[in-house]
């Protein structure tokens, strides 16, 4: 990381340059500390010199998520489309976790940006190749939601925190405190059945990528035999 900044450092300033640092500053400090004036003091110019390479914040951030979803594994070749679209979007998935602040940006935007509506349009092409129609193929999306770019929005989600602020370790979910856990047993007893990413420690949290990994494979499995079946929404 260290290199990777000082190369940018020496690299003459360029749209580029101007996007690889700034998604270098969101990972380190999060979404929320970017501004035009701290990245020019990042990269050692002044502000207005940035202007030459994006017109404004709104650009600036759109490139930023062009650059990261420019990380995505293409997808496989020849393996059929439920093996090909699981391994695209658990690349994407893996790419976000390198950049949490992404999924913030993403949902920030009121316009998919252009590497966003190709990842999108090669993901439809996926189903498409491989026999959908484009009715299931429609309902297949919009069951997928955020998921097939990698992530999703879950119930009480501490991990959004480290997005906004760059924190190197999200806050667990603290224990419910036994007047709550008495009123409210039932969620007491699926908190205290979640599976953790440290069993060692109790309350650790739930392991997000085994719980990411479930839903979606719920999600493929029940598609297919949609597609099976030949359902139509009509």
């Amino acid at each position: 990381m260290v290199e990777q900044a000082e190369t940018l450092r020496r690299t003459p300033l360029s749209r580029d340059r101007v996007l690889h640092s700034a998604v270098a500053l969101a990972d380190q400090a999060g979404i929320e500390s970017l501004s035009m004036r701290n990245l020019a003091q990042e990269l050692g110019v002044v502000p207005m010199a940035l202007y030459k390479h994006v017109a404004n914040k709104d650009e600036l951030l759109d490139g930023m998520i062009d650059v990261v979803v420019g990380e995505i594994d293409p997808p496989l070749a020849g393996t059929g489309w439920q093996p090909a679209l699981r391994a695209r979007i658990l690349s994407a998935r893996q790419v976000l976790r390198r950049h949490p602040w992404a999924p913030l940006a993403i949902e920030s935007r009121n316009m998919a940006t252009p590497a966003i509506l190709a990842y999108i349009d090669s993901t439809i092409e996926i189903l498409l190749t491989d026999g959908f129609s484009t009715d299931l193929t429609h309902h297949v999306m919009h069951a997928l939601g955020s998921r097939v770019l990698g992530f999703s929005q879950e119930l009480f989600d501490t991990a959004r925190d480290a997005g906004r602020t760059g924190a190197a370790d999200p806050i667990p979910p603290a224990a419910l405190p036994p007047e709550v856990a008495a009123r409210f047993p039932h969620v007491a007893a699926i908190a205290t059945a979640a599976a953790h990413d440290d069993t060692t420690v109790v309350g650790a949290g739930c392991d997000d990528q085994f719980e990411f990994e479930f839903a979606l494979d719920l999600l493929l499995d029940g598609i297919d035999r949609l597609r099976q079946q030949g359902w139509t929404s009509t």
